[in-house]
């Protein structure tokens, strides 16, 4: 009876036509969309399997197949990532972005000769407003999730900011807007994206409102924050993250500092004087070199050498910390990068149309990123312990020694510094 029982409810279930005859494409399609995520689940549970890790939800993404389309309900984990690779394409939202981008061009009668190539490129000469609208409202769901993910009570002790610049039309004309990102590192060693934001201008108020929107959603924790030196970030920055130290990105003082140099050769000369320092493997070798470079740059180029004087506290601000971090937190590499990532993709688009088109391309590349991250650690769990170990020391301690001795051994290595690049440039 039971058996009876449930192969009536199966019929019952079953897709049907208007005159209830059965539909076996809608059936073929449930049931392979049934089929596949069973499998994503039993996969996931598999990589849950023990207590290591736990399920965190689902994400949807469709998925065209020759049975229809289907929705796929991909598990997320708390620790990691999972994706099924075998299934579903991985990085396709930024593609998806640059359509709906020029189909907004043409929407708008913005468009231009090569705009039409870029878009017959792309396949999409005759993209339907319907279309559009559904490739938009995907994209901008999967941003809005990443900018209000919730940190989930996890510190983030590392922040990296940076903003770089795209062009967009306002009010009928053409103009630079800034695009404003924030990358975090929490203490489990794992890289996010932690916000981003279109301003008219870099300006302290709109970093101000910036970081306030991304401590608001919950990121605590903050112990040093690298960027550059633009003063409304600096500014920001001490009034929002109260007690966390300032890096200024060293790759941009040394730039700073060139700038000041009147001849190439000089401005090379400045580059090497300064590059060693930041090599150095214990702290106080650090700072005596650093006040080595700056006697040796007032011989040289004394306006670089104010820049550099006024700059030590924040360029040396990373040797507060464990050692093993200090590569990766003395420069702002981690946004160059992604800026060169969203310069590359919207040089496709040139000009975007509107604030909403150029947030959602930003969105999506950062979306990318953000799963790309989230296969590796950017800092090893033991090398994060560090950080919170109260015991530690904060650099390793160089042999005894008196500052005079120091200092004559910093000379030596920047001048030896020197005398090879000088051999490798004349090679």
């Amino acid at each position: 009876m039971e058996s009876l029982a449930e192969s009536m409810s199966a019929q019952a279930a079953m897709p049907r036509f208007e005159d209830d005859s059965i539909n076996l494409w809608e059936l073929i399609r449930t049931l392979a969309e049934d089929v596949v995520n069973a499998i994503m689940d039993a996969e996931a549970d598999q990589l849950c399997a023990g207590g290591a890790n736990s399920r965190n939800g689902y994400r949807e993404r469709n998925l065209v197949t020759c049975v229809g389309d289907i929705t796929l309900r991909i598990p997320k984990l708390r620790s990691g990532s999972f994706f099924p690779e075998d299934i579903v394409e991985r990085y396709q939202r930024v593609d998806r972005a640059v359509v709906a981008t020029v189909a907004e061009m043409y929407a708008t009668g913005t468009s231009t000769r090569k705009v039409q190539r870029v878009a017959e490129r792309l396949g999409i000469s005759k993209l339907s407003k319907d279309q559009v609208s559904a490739i938009a409202k995907n994209l901008d769901a999967d941003v809005a999730e990443l900018l209000g993910r919730d940190p989930g009570g996890s510190r983030t002790p590392y922040l990296w900011l940076d903003a770089t610049y795209v062009k967009r039309r306002r009010g009928g004309r053409v103009c630079s807007t800034a695009v404003v990102t924030a990358i975090g590192c929490d203490e489990g060693g794992w890289r996010h994206v932690l916000g981003l934001s279109v301003v008219d201008t870099e300006s302290y108020d709109s970093w101000l409102g910036f970081l306030r929107s991304i401590k608001d959603r919950g990121v605590r924790g903050v112990q040093l924050v690298t960027s550059d030196a633009h003063k409304g970030l600096v500014g920001a920055i001490e009034e929002v993250f109260q007690g966390a130290s300032w890096q200024r990105c060293v790759v941009h003082l040394m730039r700073d500092c060139m700038r000041e140099a009147g001849s190439r050769q000089l401005k090379r000369r400045v580059g090497r004087m300064l590059s060693p320092v930041f090599r150095a493997k214990d702290a106080a070798t650090a700072q005596a070199m650093y006040h080595v470079a700056c006697d040796m740059l007032r011989d040289c180029c004394p306006k670089a050498a104010v820049v550099a004087e006024e700059a030590e506290p924040d360029a040396l601000a990373y040797l507060g910390f464990p050692p093993s971090h200090w590569k990766r937190l003395r420069t702002n590499n981690v946004q160059e990068r992604a800026n060169r990532e969203i310069k590359r993709r919207s040089r496709v688009v040139q000009v975007f149309p509107s604030e909403e088109s150029l947030e959602r391309l930003v969105g999506a590349a950062m979306c990318e990123q953000d799963e790309i991250w989230s296969e590796s650690r950017y800092f090893a769990l033991n090398k994060m312990q560090e950080l919170y170990d109260e015991g530690r020391a904060a650099s390793p301690s160089a042999p005894e020694k008196s500052a005079a001795e120091l200092m004559e051994e910093a000379r030596k290595m920047i001048l030896a510094s020197l005398e090879l690049a000088e051999r490798v440039e004349t090679a």
